[in-house]
C-alpha cells in the first residue's frame, strides 16, 4: 500500500481511511487471545473520537511513554523502550510526514526491517477496547498515540494482535533495526559482562533482557521483578561508591511500573554512599518502571542479555 497516494486520496475525497487489510474486525484480533464472548465485545476506536487534541508524539519519543497493555507483547515493547533511546535507528520505524494535525485522513504508516529490506505498513488509527480500555498498549499522556499505533502496525505486520501475545525479544531487535543482535546467557556469563555492558551503552546499541519462567509468566516476585518476563537495559555504568568502584545497570519494565525492591533500586541505602552530583544525575525516584541493580543482582535475577547494533 502507497501511503502517500492512499491519503491523497482520502483528504481529496473527504474520507477517513480504512484498511480493508487489516480492519476493524475480530479477524485482526485473532481468534485465541481473549474468550469468545469478549472478543466480540471489543470496539475500535480513533483517537480522534475520544481525544479532543490528539497527537503522534509529544515532547519527543520516550520509553516512559509507553504502558503495557493486555496484550502480552513485553517482548517488542522492551525493544520498542530500547529504540527510543537510540534516535538513529528510530527515524527508519517512525516516519516524520504524519500526525493528526496537518493532512490528517485516519491513516498511518511504520516501517520495518524483513529478509533484508525496510518495509513500509499503512493502517487507520481506529485502536481496540475491551469495555472502555485500552486492548493494546496505552499512552501515559492520554493524548499521544505513536505507541498504539506503532504497536498496531507491528501486529498487522505479524498477522493479529494474538501474534504479539508472546514473542523474542531478539526478534523484534532486528525488526525495528535491521542489525546484529547477540544474546548472553546469564546463568553462564563471559567473564567481561560488566565491561560488555558499559561498552554496548557507549557505542549506542540496543539492549533488553529477560527471567525465565516459562511456566509462570508474569508472576512478580516479592523482590519487584516478573518471571517470564522482557525488559529494557537503558544504561550501565561504574561510579564511585564508598572507597572503591561499583558497576551498576539501569532498567525498565515496559509495564510502565513495577520495580525492582533490592539494592540500588529508587529508595535504597546504597545510594547514601554515591556523591551527590553523580546521585543526581542518575536517580529518577518515580514509579516508573525504571530502576538500577548491581551487575551480581542482575546476574541472578535476569536468564538472558540481548545485545544488537547495526554492525557486529
Amino acid at each position: 500500500q502507497d501511503f502517500n497516494q492512499l491519503r491523497a486520496l482520502c483528504l481529496s475525497q473527504g474520507l477517513l481511511f480504512e484498511d480493508a487489510t487489516f480492519p476493524a474486525h475480530v479477524s485482526s484480533i485473532g481468534p485465541n487471545l481473549l474468550p469468545g464472548a469478549e472478543l466480540w465485545q471489543i470496539q475500535w476506536k480513533r483517537p480522534t473520537e475520544f481525544q479532543r487534541n490528539p497527537y503522534l508524539i509529544t515532547d519527543g519519543v520516550s520509553r516512559f511513554d509507553i504502558k503495557q497493555g493486555e496484550i502480552g507483547d513485553c517482548w517488542m515493547l522492551a525493544a520498542l523502550g530500547s529504540l527510543t533511546l537510540q534516535k538513529q535507528f528510530l527515524e527508519n520505524v517512525l516516519p516524520k510526514d504524519q500526525g493528526f494535525q496537518d493532512d490528517y485522513a485516519g491513516i498511518f504508516h511504520f516501517r520495518f526491517w524483513q529478509y533484508g529490506d525496510w518495509v513500509d505498513v499503512v493502517i487507520d488509527d481506529r485502536l481496540p477496547f475491551l469495555n472502555g480500555r485500552y486492548l493494546s498498549v496505552h499512552p501515559r499522556t492520554s493524548n499521544e498515540f505513536w505507541p498504539s499505533l506503532l504497536e498496531k502496525a507491528y501486529a498487522k505486520f505479524r498477522g493479529s494482535y494474538q501474534n504479539l501475545h508472546g514473542g523474542y525479544l531478539s526478534d523484534a531487535l532486528i525488526d525495528l533495526t535491521g542489525g546484529i543482535q547477540m544474546q548472553f546467557s546469564l546463568k553462564d556469563p563471559p567473564p567481561d559482562l560488566e565491561e560488555i555492558l558499559k561498552a554496548a551503552d557507549k557505542s549506542q546499541c540496543l539492549m533488553g533482557c529477560s527471567t525465565s519462567g516459562q511456566l509462570r509468566r508474569n508472576i512478580e516476585l516479592r523482590n519487584g521483578i516478573v518471571q517470564g518476563h522482557a525488559y529494557t537495559v537503558t544504561g550501565a555504568v561504574k561510579i564511585h561508591y564508598k572507597n572503591g568502584w561499583k558497576h551498576i545497570i539501569r532498567i525498565w519494565n515496559p509495564w510502565g511500573h513495577g520495580e525492582w525492591k533490592g539494592p540500588w533500586s529508587d529508595d535504597s541505602p546504597q545510594w547514601d554512599h554515591v556523591e551527590p552530583k553523580c546521585r543526581e544525575a542518575l536517580l529518577r525516584n518515580k514509579d516508573d518502571g525504571e530502576f538500577w541493580m548491581s551487575c551480581e543482582n542482575f546476574q541472578e535475577q535476569f536468564s538472558w542479555l540481548y545485545i544488537c547494533n547495526s554492525t557486529p
